[in-house]
């Protein structure tokens, strides 16, 4: 087993390995953009304008932005930065991004796409974990009314029925191809919704192996314990639970909500509370690895680091199937790679689509990056840092 003390995330070498000089070009010439407010505030609405009336930028978003952060359009497209991924000891979640819809087909069609995801992972060992929203699959403002306790109208009943079944369908074939999937979070005011049917899948395919996994966003200050109460219910009821830890992605969101509808943020008072609670739920589980499968889903370096030295000195195997370290295409190279090569179980979140539906998906990006304090900065210096070691200009 690896020492903790051979954990080291700033070794550019190993970081970037899987990056060509030309890569790593675009990518230092991407994040000086992206450090830019002015451009990240002004490019969302630029661009779609343009692609409204038809400008041909859509070659230009799939060269850069697009390039770096997804993997492509189709299943197919992603086979490249799959076995990149791979060869670097890095496996694949496979995130077919589409969001923001409302129509039934186009939910059949996502439900349809996110089964090829597992199917393509019970064949490909370098796809270890799939994942969906069930908001790609259903109606937002149907979660919402479901979440307000609204009496549904025959029709909603209906489609309410067939977005449970869509869900159900997932996670059978997930089931069926021992796969893993997760259930991404959510808003707060459609999350209980999710929750409940997060749960009500686990006690059905989680009995013998983790299939299913609910993710628990831990800027809330209720979703410790949320966490240690489904613990308690799995343990009630015989099955593994399956938890996501992320810190979250929805909180400019969510206190604007909060404060115009007038009730109490779900929102922590501040970042050192998240901390202290995400790192609690990472403790809380290795704790209970027998019965807690995680993925940690995080590109804080301490947080990483606090994971890896758990399983050092609570003698679980770098190796164990219920616990995956997990970071999105294109950001914290340096974590998951140098975990990847201490041989800890990595997943790097790679999402594919069309170009235009997953542009909300690149905007967020761009957006929560300049959001993080230093966050670019640090993505910045370790590319730079590679550049010099290479010789490379700039």
């Amino acid at each position: 087993m690896t020492s903790k003390n051979n954990l080291s995330f700033e070794n550019t070498e190993i970081a970037f390995r899987h990056s060509s000089n030309l890569d790593l070009k675009r990518a230092y010439w991407l994040f000086k953009v992206i450090n830019v407010n002015f451009l990240v505030k002004i490019g969302p609405p630029v661009t779609n304008f343009a692609i409204k009336i038809g400008l041909p930028i859509k070659g230009l978003i799939k060269a850069t932005i697009f390039k770096h952060f997804c993997g492509g359009e189709t299943i197919a497209e992603c086979n490249k930065t799959i076995k990149n991924l791979h060869e670097g000891g890095v496996g694949t979640i496979l995130d077919y991004s589409i969001e923001g819809e409302d129509e039934e087909q186009v939910f059949d069609n996502t439900r349809d796409e996110i089964i090829r995801t597992i199917e393509r992972a019970a064949v490909d060992k370098a796809v270890p974990i799939t994942v969906f929203k069930v908001t790609g699959i259903a109606r937002f403002s149907l979660l919402e009314k479901l979440y307000e306790g609204t009496v549904l109208s025959l029709d909603e009943t209906a489609e309410w029925e067939k977005a449970q079944a869509r869900v159900l369908a997932i996670c059978e074939k997930a089931g069926e191809k021992a796969i893993p999937t997760m259930i991404d979070a959510e808003e707060s005011w459609i999350q209980k919704t999710i929750d409940k049917l997060a749960l009500e899948m686990m006690q059905r395919f989680n009995r013998e192996k983790a299939i299913v996994y609910n993710t628990y966003q831990l800027y809330r200050h209720d979703k410790l314990a949320s966490l240690k109460a489904d613990h308690a219910t799995a343990e009630k009821n015989g099955f593994i639970l399956g938890a996501k830890l992320v810190r979250g992605a929805y909180m400019e969101k969510e206190r604007k909500r909060a404060e115009e509808k007038g009730y109490q943020s779900p929102i922590q008072p501040d970042k050192a509370s998240t901390d202290k609670d995400y790192d609690a739920a990472l403790e809380y589980c290795t704790d209970h690895v027998e019965k807690i499968a995680i993925v940690a889903g995080t590109h804080n370096e301490e947080s990483c680091r606090l994971l890896a030295e758990q399983l050092n000195k609570k003698g679980i195997d770098h190796k164990n199937k219920h616990v995956y370290f997990s970071q999105l295409l294109g950001m914290s190279d340096n974590l998951s790679f140098n975990l990847a090569n201490a041989r800890y179980n990595v997943a790097k979140y790679v999402p594919y689509g069309p170009i235009k539906a997953v542009l909300p998906y690149l905007f967020r990006r761009a957006q929560e990056n300049t959001a993080i304090a230093g966050q670019m900065s640090r993505e910045l210096s370790l590319i730079v840092k590679e550049v010099k070691r290479r010789k490379l200009k700039a």
